[in-house]
């Protein structure tokens, strides 16, 4: 959390600069009210832009050594007083000069000049507008306060080299609130940790340069990580950005709870000290981080659970694809996908996750379903313009919906199977092209239909006119989940031989497909095809012909009401199709 680095700083560009910095850089000293914003080498003026919500909002381009950002900057002053015009009085008396007498004038108080920033890459959210006004109320409140304890107290371990603040005209101040991405980036330049981190403090101080203005430094906050310990911590995100500001505020003080075990007792009762007096709640960040050691179970299991919706906006995805099954998955025992699991697939569809659909189902039958859901189309999960996997991997389509891999049946087996259907008087669905062919009409096929959205199965009068109507990428036998186990798989099990293999999704189906393809090899194919490595994928299923994806996958999650095979080889074992699993995942894994 500590960042001494500031000699690195003063021979690099910073994050954010105002007029004082380059004088700084030029050693020479310069009016602490310039509003100007310029990069440390850089004299370009960036005029201010005019915002609706009351704000100026200046936009600056800074670059880094490994990257480029942009800030929002908000600008505050505290107790801001007017240089003294130095006039001289002197008084005659006849012809004699008498001696002038320059009246004493009140010391000027400190001015506190702060800068609070927004990296462009955060959310432009009313949240974090509101405190991002309360910080720039807030700071030099705490700044005050914070000097006020220097001058009346004694510290054995504090860096002393800010002492006596009364020395300055002016105290400058940046808070940056960005993301995990752009602090972790810093963590990594700065203290080569690459992860990460809740605050860095990055002094500008240089005693050696007797200037008028105390250049303090800059506080950086990951924003998405208060959030996360917001929530573990059970207050608002507000009071663990305050917080943070506090632990990183004495650090720019001289204060370094990593040096020994009294400085860390030392800024512990500093932080305390300082956060009641502002009357701000929460323990310090150093009692918080020694309870959550002391804790460490019962913290695991909080920020293991469901995180809040409305604090979802502060967290980046971790994974840019979600490859999703149906049956049994995605939607619940009644075939039907719920309200809950609606809003957390757009969830993460407007936060940029690209949804994918794997299963055993064809393309009409998925945005059939979804489309009722709102979630086919151009921004959906699923529409004709949309990469997805279907007929268990026998038909994949890539970018803009177009077929990129096509396998069908042996017409021996479809052959074979058909015959069998007639013989043993067992309903059988043929998918081919978009069709779904069968040879008499029966219950379970009407099912097939209502229940699971398949297109309405055709009646063909013989097995030839069957075998000629389309191109058979997959046969579906339909019986009792006792039917399917006891006789069908074994049975044809043995009968496929090398010409086809038996998949079973649900209990009471059976599926004949071409040997050598599975849902698996169709998601790898499409991700070969996409350019996207596994470490980008999330995967939830729930029956053995999800194995595959899920082991491809970066993280495979199973329902609780999956096959035992599928939830050994998984990740993870989520809830229950019935219980939203898949929007229970989504909120505790996906972001």
């Amino acid at each position: 959390m500590l960042l001494r680095a500031s000699p690195l700083l003063r021979a690099s560009h910073r994050p954010f600069s105002s007029g004082v910095h380059m004088a700084l850089a030029a050693h020479l000293p310069v009016s602490p009210n310039r509003q100007s914003f310029h990069s440390w080498r850089s004299s370009s003026h960036l005029p201010p832009v005019c915002q609706a919500n009351g704000y100026d909002r200046i936009s600056t381009k800074i670059t880094f050594p490994q990257f480029v950002r942009s800030f929002y900057v908000l600008s505050g002053t505290y107790n801001k007083v007017q240089r003294p015009c130095g006039r001289i009085f002197c008084g005659q008396r006849e012809y004699r000069k008498v001696r002038r007498r320059v009246p004493k004038t009140k010391r000027k108080e400190l001015e506190l000049n702060v800068s609070i920033c927004i990296e462009e890459k955060l959310p432009d959210d009313p949240e974090l507008l509101s405190i991002a006004e309360m910080l720039r109320l807030n700071v030099p409140k705490a700044l005050k306060l914070a000097f006020n304890n220097l001058k009346d107290s004694q510290y054995k371990t504090r860096d002393s080299s800010i002492n006596d603040v009364g020395l300055f005209e002016s105290v400058e101040m940046s808070v940056l609130l960005c993301n995990d991405e752009f602090i972790c980036k810093l963590n990594k330049e700065w203290r080569d940790e690459d992860h990460a981190t809740d605050v860095l403090s990055m002094s500008q101080h240089v005693p050696e340069l007797k200037l008028p203005i105390l250049m303090l430094g800059d506080i950086v906050i990951s924003v998405e990580t208060a959030a996360r310990q917001a929530e573990e911590r059970g207050h608002t995100l507000l009071d663990e950005i305050r917080i943070l500001l506090v632990h990183g505020l004495l650090h720019l003080l001289g204060f370094d709870h990593e040096i020994s075990e009294e400085a860390e007792v030392e800024m512990e009762k500093e932080e305390e000290l300082l956060l009641k007096s502002l009357e701000w709640k929460g323990k310090g960040l150093i009692q918080s981080a020694i309870d959550a050691e002391t804790n460490s179970n019962s913290v695991a299991e909080v920020s293991d659970d469901r995180k809040k919706e409305g604090s979802l906006r502060f967290y980046r995805p971790r994974f840019s694809y979600i490859f999703c099954d149906m049956d049994g998955t995605l939607l619940n025992s009644k075939s039907q996908i719920t309200p809950t699991t609606v809003k957390a697939l757009k969830e993460a569809l407007s936060r940029g996750v690209k949804v994918v659909i794997a299963t055993g189902k064809a393309r009409p039958a998925v945005i059939s379903i979804l489309e009722k859901a709102g979630l086919a189309g151009k921004d959906g999960a699923v529409s004709e313009f949309s990469p997805g996997v279907f007929l268990q991997g026998l038909l994949v389509y890539g970018r803009q919906g177009k077929e990129i891999y096509r396998r069908n049946l042996d017409q021996d087996i479809c052959r074979e199977a058909c015959l069998y259907s007639l013989e043993k008087n067992v309903p059988l669905i043929a998918f081919g092209e978009g069709r779904c062919l069968t040879l008499f009409d029966h219950p379970l096929t009407d099912a097939l239909h209502t229940i699971y959205h398949e297109p309405k199965a055709e009646v063909m009068s013989s097995v030839d006119n069957l075998l000629a109507a389309a191109e058979i990428q997959k046969l579906l036998f339909l019986d009792t989940a006792e039917g399917v186990s006891r006789v069908l798989r074994p049975y044809w099990s043995e009968a496929s031989g090398e010409h086809a293999s038996v998949v079973q999704a649900v209990p009471d189906m059976l599926e004949i497909v071409p040997c050598g393809t599975s849902k698996g090899s169709g998601v790898k194919l499409l991700l070969d095809h996409l350019g996207v490595s596994s470490e980008e994928v999330m995967a939830i299923g729930d029956g053995e012909n999800d194995i595959e994806m899920l082991e491809l996958a970066s993280l495979g999650i199973a329902m609780s009401n999956g096959a035992e095979k599928t939830k050994a080889v998984a990740n993870l074992i989520g809830p229950s199709n019935d219980e939203d699993g898949v929007a229970e995942v989504i909120y505790r894994y996906a972001f």
